[in-house]
């Protein structure tokens, strides 16, 4: 049944057939042009709306919640992660937050995998010959990468996309190991047939590759901080497909640089969109513009239950993927 009257303001542009459905179930308003709004439009909408439907690029922190007005309740946030809004503010001043999570699951894991494959097989650098037109032909010692069977893999953070990331390297005959807030059920080790390590430090020492997948929270900060990177073998690779901020990224430059490190495969950054200036002119590293969940599907789901939760609100129920800060 359709909630005309609900005021729902949402801050990019979706794809056509989740806006075309919010538009027939509630008073909203959509973005004309892609661009981010700016804080003080987003201001606006925190005071006149009922629910906000932000994006992972809309910082929604406690000076924004403060200039919410009376009648706005929730925040239904069209993304897994929620660390761009202060959920904790939110719920103090009696405003719900919401996220999609497990949408974008298989995508993700399916991009981790790609950048292993960028890495290790030196995908970066073949595709540079090729663009440039400098192909001389194929040779015994050229382009020389490295097999990802036989690896072994260490996960940080063994949740949803982590899990999902196991069951493809184990396709390609990695051996897996991860570290995790709390360990897995024997039964789901052994499907991954995969070794768990209390200690961090420990574990990062003696992998061949390191898969982040753990969200960014206060506790997840530069994770991989620089004594801990330099812990890893020289001939250690890191994919980072969850966020950016769980790396030191100024040290893993430097080791980059120095050789340290034998690459990264990265959709995420610490410094800005782009990343740190340096990393953009090394050959074993593959950057991407944080395409992890860029597919379609994926981006259809993640509308259908933003729909979900702000329809579930409005007949009078706590949205089904309602956020807690205990689940931070």
């Amino acid at each position: 049944m359709p909630h005309k009257s609900l005021s729902v303001v949402v801050t990019r542009r979706l794809p056509e057939v989740v806006e075309t459905r919010l538009s027939e179930l509630f008073d909203v308003k959509l973005r004309v042009d892609d661009t981010p709004m700016t804080r003080s439009k987003l201001a606006e909408a925190m005071s006149n709306a009922d629910v906000l439907v932000p994006t992972i690029t809309d910082r929604i922190d406690a000076g924004l919640i403060a200039r919410a007005g009376p009648n706005m309740k929730l925040i239904a946030n069209y993304g897994a992660g929620v660390d761009n809004i202060d959920v904790d503010t939110a719920r103090s001043r009696g405003i719900l937050v919401s996220n999609t999570p497990g949408v974008v699951t298989e995508d993700t894991a399916d991009m981790a995998m790609a950048l292993m494959l960028g890495v290790t097989r030196r995908i970066q650098d073949g595709l540079t010959v090729m663009q440039a037109g400098d192909w001389r032909g194929w040779a015994p010692t050229a382009f020389l990468g490295g097999r990802l069977g036989g690896r072994r893999l260490g996960i940080l953070g063994m949740g949803r996309v982590g899990q999902a990331v196991a069951r493809r390297a184990r396709a390609f005959g990695m051996q897996i190991h991860y570290h995790n807030r709390r360990r897995l059920h024997r039964d789901t080790e052994a499907e991954f047939e995969a070794t768990y390590w209390e200690s961090l430090d420990q574990m990062v020492a003696r992998m061949d590759v390191i898969s982040v997948n753990c969200p960014h929270t206060p506790s997840s900060f530069h994770l991989l901080n620089a004594r801990r990177l330099r812990l890893l073998k020289p001939s250690a690779v890191i994919i980072n497909t969850s966020r950016g901020e769980v790396i030191d990224e100024n040290a893993m430059v430097r080791m980059l640089r120095a050789g340290e490190l034998a690459g990264a495969g990265l959709d995420v950054y610490e410094h800005g969109q782009m990343g740190a200036p340096e990393l953009r002119d090394m050959s074993n590293v593959v950057m991407l513009p944080h395409m992890g969940s860029a597919t379609e599907e994926g981006r259809i789901e993640m509308g259908e239950k933003v729909i979900i939760n702000v329809k579930t609100f409005a007949d009078g129920h706590r949205p089904p993927d309602m956020v807690v800060p205990s689940m931070l």
